[in-house]
């Protein structure tokens, strides 16, 4: 992924599997299949039945589990997760699953997502006495669960997710059960399977493909899951649901092969890239994508306009994570180091660049610049999703207007800022039309483009000067 230097990075990938002998082995894979949503930390908690253990690191899977952790982690269910550091910054401290002991039991948690109201629950809690381990949002709910009236661990769960607002996709562990929530907006996928006798949960569809698992369903906005030895019981902690899954898990950050809610992710990005050659139409010579997300969204730009599709920019896979750094002069540099332009292809031709996004427009006035020494007689722009105008509160690290490009300046003050011939964005309209969702049983949030939230947004939340309406 080109996460890291494009600008937008999002929270976290979740795995939980019940009722195997390999438990942990099966999570390994299953965060293998997630690694493209998050590369800071990763870490697996397991319990035998009568104890909860956890290995966690700084770093990719293969790093953090590779001299021998997982032989430690023995057990018939495991919680699996990887983590990109938005809420609450980096930081071994912050690398999940959380791990908490009392003299009644243990509890893991993992968490994909943001919550809006974290900073106003923590210094509430504080106020009441509560000492908290990280500054990660996550560790709220822990400690609403302890702190919960109720004596059973499924009512002092659901107590606990009602107090929360924003983006959640939780899996809990405990020494006898798993608990899987989802938040009542749906804002993060998140997916039941099976696995011969044992439960699979998963952000994505894909960990089931790579671990043999079978999807079953999705998980219900504002449903409680309780997995155990007895089988599986599914609740309601609230009645109150809109579903309005993130348009970004489309656009950018899931794997092609997932599916989400019913919709294929790689065909949805070909119907993207289909409306917007529709709506934004060019006479070139060559379509090529910016890898790796936004491939599919260039081959369906190539099979409506008729424009041959060719693979114009090639990404090296084998750099590594080090040379991404804040400054703007070694970002672009990374773009360089990660991106190569193949010559042959683009050279004395009108190339269409087709893109996911455009965030802060240093990334792709480098990849414009590139094309054009490369022998490009011209470049055009195509962007398979609206302006991001507005910042996301709900786990994708955008959280000032101020880092967005779009939000100060026209379509044209872009092209212009990035060097392009052309320029163009899909409408809010043809996105919706493009993904095509049945909006009976739900829509998308779409917030990062018109600015209207699905919950409310906390003061505490917004940077100063910012604007919301929810």
């Amino acid at each position: 992924m080109l996460a890291e230097i494009k600008g937008l990075n999002e929270e976290c990938g979740v795995f939980g599997i019940w009722g195997h002998e390999n438990a942990s082995q099966i999570a390994y894979y299953g965060l293998h299949s997630l690694q493209h949503r998050g590369q800071e930390g990763a870490g697996i908690a397991v319990t035998n039945g009568e104890k909860v253990n956890v290995a966690k690191g700084v770093g990719l899977v293969n790093e953090v589990f590779g001299h021998g952790e997982l032989d430690q982690l023995q057990g018939k269910a495991a919680i699996g997760h990887v983590r990109y550091a938005t809420a609450g910054g980096g930081g071994f401290e912050n690398v999940q699953p959380l791990h908490f002991r009392s003299h009644n039991g243990s509890i893991a948690l993992a968490h994909n997502g943001n919550l809006v109201n974290a900073n106003a629950l923590k210094h509430q809690l504080e106020n009441q006495g509560s000492i908290f381990q990280s500054t990660s949002d996550t560790e709220v709910l822990a400690h609403l669960i302890k702190r919960s009236g109720y004596s059973d661990m499924k009512d002092k769960v659901k107590n606990a997710l009602s107090m929360v607002k924003g983006a959640y996709a939780f899996v809990i562990l405990t020494e006898d059960a798993m608990m899987v929530a989802l938040d009542p907006n749906g804002l993060r996928p998140l997916s039941l399977g099976r696995l011969g006798d044992a439960y699979v949960v998963a952000s994505e569809t894909c960990a089931f493909d790579i671990v043999g698992a079978v999807h079953e369903r999705d998980v219900e906005p504002g449903e409680l899951l309780i997995i155990d030895d007895e089988g599986i019981k599914s609740e309601r902690f609230t009645l109150n649901v809109n579903r309005t899954i993130c348009s970004m898990e489309y656009i950018y950050f899931s794997r092609p092969d997932s599916n989400i809610d019913g919709i294929n992710v790689h065909s949805a990005r070909k119907n993207l890239g289909k409306q917007l050659a529709m709506e934004s139409p060019i006479e070139a010579d060559v379509v090529t994508g910016v890898p790796d997300s936004s491939i599919s969204a260039a081959i369906g730009f190539a099979e409506q306009s008729g424009i041959p599709y060719e693979l114009g920019l090639i990404k090296n896979r084998y750099v590594g994570r080090t040379f991404i750094q804040p400054s703007q002069e070694l970002r672009e540099q990374g773009v360089k180091m990660k991106l190569s332009p193949v010559r042959k292809i683009v050279e004395g031709k009108r190339v269409v660049m087709v893109d996911d996004s455009i965030v802060r427009g240093t990334t792709s006035r480098r990849i414009v610049r590139m094309l054009r020494e490369a022998g490009a007689k011209e470049v055009h722009v195509r962007i398979s999703a609206p302006p991001i105008k507005n910042p996301c509160f709900y786990g994708i690290d955008t959280s000032s207007s101020s880092e967005l490009i779009a939000a100060t300046r026209s379509v044209q003050e872009i092209c212009e800022l990035i060097e392009a011939d052309s320029l163009e964005f899909l409408s809010n309209e043809g996105l919706i039309e493009a993904i095509g969702r049945d909006y009976e049983n739900g829509g998308q949030c779409m917030a990062c483009f018109t600015g209207k939230y699905p919950t409310e947004i906390y003061p505490d939340t917004v940077h100063p000067h910012e604007k919301v309406t929810c």
